[in-house]
């Protein structure tokens, strides 16, 4: 098992940085989702990767097919794009670039949508999914996620706002131009960088709001 600190280790070092502008630090880790907690029903769970694939293949992994891929720890802090930052939550699960590795995209391919449960989705610049703290998460500090943080699988994009996290990951799709998500559509921001109170869609410069809408 790997542990990437860096990025909480370099924050530590610097207060003032700790918390990112207009965020207010709260302790324990609050329960924040849109719609119900999904039931787990083993069975008929797996994880899809579709899209513009390199091979123009769908892969798809059930849950206990995941547990030979690479996995790793990430330590990190999550923004709420509401105000609330929690620190130190200790992560573990599969890098996102080992899914890249087992499912190429294809060259054209410049960002991603994670697909949840209930048809929530988020997208992301594919630059963002490889980030090296970008994990799809199956525990949380130690002990596998709860179901109201996202058991079995969370997508975890810690250094941006929290809705690009999704709980309850069922699919990543290749996208070759950006696309909005579920929140992207309804006001708030198409990239949600905290450091830059990226919150709200009218504070989109151009090459920032180039999702399309359908």
């Amino acid at each position: 098992m790997a542990s990437d600190r860096q990025g909480t280790a370099e924050a530590a070092s610097d207060g003032s940085r700790r918390i990112p502008p207009g965020q207010r630090h709260v302790h324990g880790w609050p329960v924040s989702h849109y719609g119900p907690v999904p039931r787990f029903r083993p069975e008929r769970w797996n994880l899809r990767v579709h899209g513009a694939t390199a091979d123009g293949a769908e892969h798809i992994w059930t849950f206990d097919e995941l547990a030979p891929l690479p996995h790793l720890t990430v330590v990190a802090d999550l923004h709420c794009a509401s105000g609330p930052t929690s620190t130190d939550h200790e992560w573990y699960g599969i890098p996102a670039t080992a899914i890249l590795d087992f499912a190429p995209p294809s060259p054209e391919v410049t960002h991603v949508m994670a697909w949840a449960e209930y048809g929530y989705s988020a997208n992301l610049r594919l630059a963002d999914f490889t980030a090296p703290q970008t994990l799809l998460a199956t525990h949380h500090d130690g002990e596998p996620l709860t179901a109201e943080h996202g058991f079995p699988l969370r997508l975890v994009v810690p250094h941006l706002y929290g809705y690009k996290s999704a709980k309850w990951l069922r699919a990543i799709e290749y996208l070759t131009e950006d696309r909005r998500g579920f929140w992207e559509e309804r006001g708030y921001h198409n990239i949600a960088d905290p450091w830059k109170e990226q919150r709200y869609s009218y504070q989109e410069q151009d090459d920032e709001g180039s999702g399309q809408r359908d």
